[in-house]
């Protein structure tokens, strides 16, 4: 049986439930979502903005600066998405698969599913949002030479062209999770030849910009600058965000590791193929420790058979057919055995069940891989051998 043919067609992965927010649209597959703390932003957004459009345009009313405010805050979402959709785009483009596209409090995140496998891939990923912002605030300010001066459309088209300019220079500062921090890890990994080394560098750069951002605020504190309390806050948050996120790429990193000298073919339990309709009292005892693939008449695959299942329903009817206790060979659970050890890793950390298909480069079934065996062995303790 050719497994990887077999179950490549079983079926498309299912769509990504709309979870963590309102599903706006769908680009190239992807979701797009609005999280719930969205609209708590574009609140602040909104509050803080109005005064300033009073200071700025002394002759307009009230209701004038409260709709300015709360168009500036819909441009702000809007360039916000468009940096993300930059990355997403090119990530789809590289053949990187992308979870979803959310817009949240602090801004936006496109959540590659996969890690690039290259240093280019990251590069242009991760650059695609700075340059998307960056050409928005060119195209934003060369309006304002067509728009009448000091009026309320060109004060709005000003703040906009400010605001992608800073949110494409803010991600260029060479600490992860921000834009300039994958570059950074992109570079090092492109010198280094380890991606893991790029990462530490990286994380010690975000560490650095969190410092920078509470420095500042505290400078602003000490010197009484008009700003200093809105300087304080928005300082105190994107530290918070820089930090934590620096924090969680360095987990994600460390998850990643491979120890030397460990193969997969160590870690596989040997691959047992029967028929479908076998019994499954029979099928168990004949597993035996080993992964069971589970084959119908015409050569289809049904599944692998599920160990506890099996024993559930072996107990009330052993002689029922293994097929009913079988888990669906999907493609997210069939791993290839040529893959690196990294990658491998992420994909089992990534996907929700506890035992995948390891299939040769003729698509042949190989081994079964449980995510046990593969967790004690990362962990450094002793695996399962075949």
């Amino acid at each position: 049986m050719d497994a990887r043919s077999e179950v490549g067609g079983a079926g498309r992965r299912r769509p990504v439930a709309a979870e963590g927010g309102l599903l706006l649209f769908r680009v190239g597959g992807v979701p797009v979502l609005l999280a719930p703390s969205w609209w708590i932003g574009s609140l602040i957004v909104v509050v803080l903005y109005a005064p300033l459009v009073s200071r700025l345009l002394p002759e307009a009313d009230a209701a004038t600066s409260w709709t300015l405010a709360a168009a500036f805050a819909l441009l702000l979402g809007l360039s916000v998405l468009a940096h993300e959709l930059g990355h997403c785009l090119v990530a789809l483009r590289l053949g990187l698969p992308v979870r979803r596209l959310r817009l949240f409090l602090l801004g936006g995140l496109s959540e590659v599913a996969r890690s690039p496998r290259r240093p280019g891939q990251e590069g242009l990923v991760a650059i695609a949002g700075p340059v998307v912002s960056v050409l928005l605030a060119v195209f934003c300010g060369a309006l304002l030479p067509a728009l009448p001066p000091d009026g309320s459309t060109w004060l709005l088209v000003a703040q906009c062209a400010v605001a992608n300019l800073a949110v494409g220079l803010f991600n260029l500062l060479p600490g992860l999770p921000l834009d300039g921090g994958r570059l950074l890890r992109a570079g090092v990994w492109a010198l280094s030849g380890t991606r893991a080394t790029g990462t530490r560098v990286a994380v010690a750069g975000g560490g650095l910009v969190a410092v920078a951002l509470l420095v500042w605020a505290l400078w602003g504190l000490a010197v009484g600058s008009e700003d200093r309390w809105l300087r304080l806050g928005v300082c105190v948050v994107t530290a918070w965000f820089v930090a934590t996120g620096a924090t969680g790429e360095f987990a994600a990193e460390d998850r990643r590791e491979w120890p030397d000298g460990l193969r997969l073919a160590d870690l596989m339990r040997p691959v047992l193929q029967l028929p479908a309709e076998s019994p499954v009292a029979a099928a168990l005892t004949a597993s035996a420790g080993r992964g069971v693939v589970l084959v119908r008449a015409d050569g289809v695959a049904a599944g692998l058979l599920d160990e506890a299942a099996a024993e559930r329903l072996a107990a009330d009817s052993p002689q029922s057919p293994a097929e009913q206790a079988a888990e669906p060979i999907r493609p997210e659970t069939v791993l290839l055995l040529s893959e690196s050890g990294a990658d491998i890793a992420e994909h089992v950390r990534e996907v929700p069940t506890w035992q995948f298909l390891v299939v040769d480069t003729d698509g042949k079934p190989a081994g079964v891989l449980h995510r046990d065996d593969l967790r004690a062995a990362l962990s450094g303790r002793v695996g399962y051998t075949a």
